[in-house]
């Protein structure tokens, strides 16, 4: 088996299929407010991608619907298609509007919070799941086999040598956090996979601990090693997860119970490590069932209801609760989020009240700082239609990704990592500054390493100009505990050793403060 499979599937850098938060606590250590706060404040303004799967084929004609193709949408769907009186209207135009089991993401677009991208898809489609979802995953053409993904390019390209290096004071945390699911082949580096999926802690632990020995000096010991160093950063990257989450909270009481909405449950762990101060800047999360070639609808009841609204409510109640939570914490105007389907449903129902698989369907982005509406026109539906006939792409996916590589994370040459260039979309606000910088803004690039640790930590910093800075040490309630150092530092990198005397084991913030500007850490004690 290659490397590459190896890690994509094996032990803990692609993670069994379940997230138990509870697992996380590291100590008994109380959620305060004070930690809550100081968590976030070194680097307020990072960006954070969260990409929303929708597996199996969502059908777009039956989630956001083209009014004005109704009657003839109705004539290649008398059974499916969603009465008229019955379909979410939304502000600004009479030409769309959304499955009524989506009140919640509705509302979100009436409140400027949602872009839809009409028609996305790619040329030459293929219509198998695993191929199509290969080809979305990797930003490859249809006839083109990739075996790295967008966003592990991109994180190659942010994050040179990884694994190698890392974490380190500038980046502590994973790279990209998927949950409930194997490393998809969207963040796939060369060879490396660029981010982790979690799973039972107690596997996870038993994984890492399972090499006693040194590795032989052959071929086979050369893997091995780099297996331990991938090893050995997921155990760090592991405890900053659980530090993380032992610090966030989630705010919001939108969320419905645990269990009772898969994909809100996990929306709501990632914004919990957001609120935490997790620094990864990629996210992705998954809704399952969306293949309805069979019973789409609820036959007996009419067809708001089934399968597909039952789909389009579990994703239009968490993105809502996840949005609420994400301005409840203070996250919202640098976190954003991105559905995405494999492919689209075929225009016309079949004899088993569904839909076969299909091209074209919209992506909907949404997030404080996308730029609100509807790109792209709705897809012209023929007077007659036969049982294969699909929506035609309209806007290729990868202009998406351009788009969030160039606005969202700020790349200035985003053909750099999808291989050609594709038109921008207005899809979101562009950096304030213009400048490529995902790691934030935090002026004085503040950080320490090793974290965890249990003698010694190196803390890092910049600083704009020489100045008198002072750095200190709190524990959880909010106690001082020491001053680290409390002198003139000369402009640029600087460096100040804290050796831990006396401290219990748990987690610290640390602050350097210059006149009246100030940023914050975490450390963690093991």
């Amino acid at each position: 088996m290659k490397r590459r499979k190896f890690l994509q599937y094996a032990g803990l850098a692609a993670g069994a299929a379940t997230f138990p938060l509870n697992g996380f606590s590291i100590n008994p250590l109380p959620r305060l407010p004070f930690l809550q706060a100081l968590a976030a404040s070194g680097n307020p303004y990072e960006r954070v991608l969260v990409l929303v799967q929708l597996i199996g084929g969502n059908d777009g004609l039956n989630t956001f619907i083209p009014l004005d193709q109704y009657d003839k949408l109705a004539g290649a769907r008398p059974d499916l298609l969603i009465p008229e009186n019955q379909v979410l209207s939304i502000d600004g135009t009479l030409a769309n509007g959304l499955h009524p089991s989506m009140a919640h993401l509705r509302n979100m677009y009436n409140d400027g919070l949602v872009s839809v991208v009409q028609s996305v898809g790619y040329p030459n489609q293929d219509y198998s799941h695993f191929r199509s979802t290969d080809i979305w995953m990797s930003a490859s053409d249809s006839e083109e086999f990739l075996e790295t993904g967008w966003l592990g390019r991109y994180l190659m390209s942010e994050y040179p040598g990884y694994p190698t290096g890392y974490p380190n004071p500038d980046m502590p945390d994973p790279l990209a956090i998927q949950i409930g699911s194997i490393i998809s082949l969207a963040l796939m580096g060369d060879p490396n996979p660029m981010g982790f999926a979690i799973s039972d802690p107690d596997a996870f632990y038993q994984f890492i601990s399972d090499f006693p020995e040194p590795a032989p000096n052959t071929p086979y010991g050369n893997e091995l090693e780099y297996i331990r160093l991938v090893t050995n950063q997921a155990e760090t990257y592991y405890d900053a997860i659980k530090g993380a989450a032992d610090v966030g909270q989630n705010l919001s009481a939108m969320y419905p119970a645990p269990g009772a909405n898969r994909l809100a449950d996990q929306l709501k762990i990632v914004a919990q490590l957001i609120s935490g101060g997790l620094k990864t800047p990629v996210y992705i999360v998954t809704l399952d069932g969306f293949d309805t070639h069979s019973e789409q609808i609820d036959m007996t009841m009419g067809p708001t209801v089934g399968n597909h609204a039952e789909l389009l409510r579990l994703l239009s109640e968490a993105v809502g609760a996840f949005q609420d939570d994400l301005k409840l914490i203070g996250a919202d105007d640098r976190v954003a989020g991105m559905t995405f389907s494999e492919f689209g449903r075929t225009i016309a129902e079949n004899a088993s009240f569904g839909t076969d698989h299909g091209a074209g369907a919209p992506v909907f982005v949404f997030g404080k700082k996308v730029i609100p509406g509807i790109i792209g026109t709705n897809p012209d539906i023929p007077q007659i239609t036969n049982g294969s006939e699909d929506v035609p792409m309209q806007h290729d996916f990868r202009s998406v990704y351009a788009s969030a590589l160039q606005d969202w994370f700020g790349i200035e040459n985003p053909e750099s990592i999808l291989s050609e260039t594709y038109p921008i979309l207005p899809i979101f606000e562009a950096p304030v500054s213009g400048v490529h910088n995902t790691r934030g803004i935090d002026p004085f690039a503040l950080g320490n390493f090793p974290n965890p640790f249990q003698g010694a930590t190196t803390i890092r910093f910049t600083m704009p100009e020489s100045a008198q800075a002072r750095i200190v040490l709190y524990d959880p309630s909010g106690r001082l505990v020491d001053t680290v150092a409390d002198r003139y530092f000369a402009a640029g990198e600087n460096q100040v050793s804290y050796r831990n005397n006396s401290l219990p084991a748990g987690q610290y913030v640390y602050r350097l403060e210059v006149g009246t500007k100030w940023a914050a850490g975490m450390m963690l004690v093991k």
